[in-house]
């Protein structure tokens, strides 16, 4: 597994360097001092892992992945516990305490064994556009996640923003549909009007609607007017 240290602290980069030369299923690609730099390596290397410190100068690594498309996995670092619970509430894969111990990093390790044999099949590659098996960073106010593309049921624009439905949460993001539109893969999602894009593994049902356009129920219940202009197209997908 290819990962990625990010830390403004030199001896904490180094020290963790020196605990992953024990486990050899850890490679480490790179290390960067401050978010700007580490996103630069994200898009040039690609990793598979993130090892992040939380607080570093000028962005934190909130703001990091908040500035990322796709997420890989992350172990967050720091010396502030008071930040565990927030990532946990992300759903980080774990989160080490500095100084970071040997049996500590050990347990984070076999989690991210178990992990990767269960997305194996989903390796990112190269700047490919994002599908189901992909993660994203969604932060909205105070809270955060990271969400699996599969569990996002659909985007609807409102105003400057997109509203992400995924489970009972809604939260927003700010950035247009049409850029978001340019990102995913036309295979998982559809742009069914100016204001919505949807799973196409959660449609449900169709069934047709006023001017020739359609209506799409997806599991769960929620309902997206399909545009006539855009109907043709989603019968040719959907195989009607």
């Amino acid at each position: 597994m290819r990962a990625l240290i990010i830390d403004d602290e030199r001896l904490a980069r180094k020290e963790l360097a020196k605990l992953l030369e024990e486990h050899p299923s850890i490679e480490i690609v790179g290390e960067a001092v401050n978010a700007d730099e580490a996103y630069q390596m994200i898009n040039d290397l690609n990793p598979d892992l993130l090892f992040l410190d939380i607080q570093m100068p000028d962005k934190t690594g909130f703001q990091l992945l908040e500035m990322l498309d796709s997420v890989p996995l992350v172990v967050f670092t720091t010396a502030y516990d008071e930040f565990a619970l927030k990532a946990f509430e992300v759903n980080a894969l774990d989160y080490l305490l500095k100084p970071i111990q040997a049996e500590r990093l050990a347990e984070t390790v076999a989690k991210l064994a178990e992990r990767e044999r269960a997305r194996s099949a989903g390796t990112r590659e190269g700047e490919k556009k994002l599908g189901l098996k992909d993660q994203v960073f969604v932060k909205d106010g105070d809270r955060c996640w990271f969400v699996s593309l599969s569990n996002v049921r659909m985007f609807e624009s409102d105003g400057n923003y997109i509203k992400v439905y995924f489970d009972n949460n809604r939260p927003m993001i700010h950035k247009s549909l049409n850029a978001l539109d340019e990102k995913l893969d036309e295979r998982a999602f559809f742009r069914a009007s100016r204001k919505h894009i949807v799973n196409l593994s959660w449609v449900e049902g169709i069934e047709p609607w006023f001017n020739g356009g359609l209506m799409v129920k997806l599991r769960g219940g929620d309902k997206v007017e399909v545009s006539r202009r855009q109907a043709a197209k989603f019968k040719d997908m959907m195989s009607l």
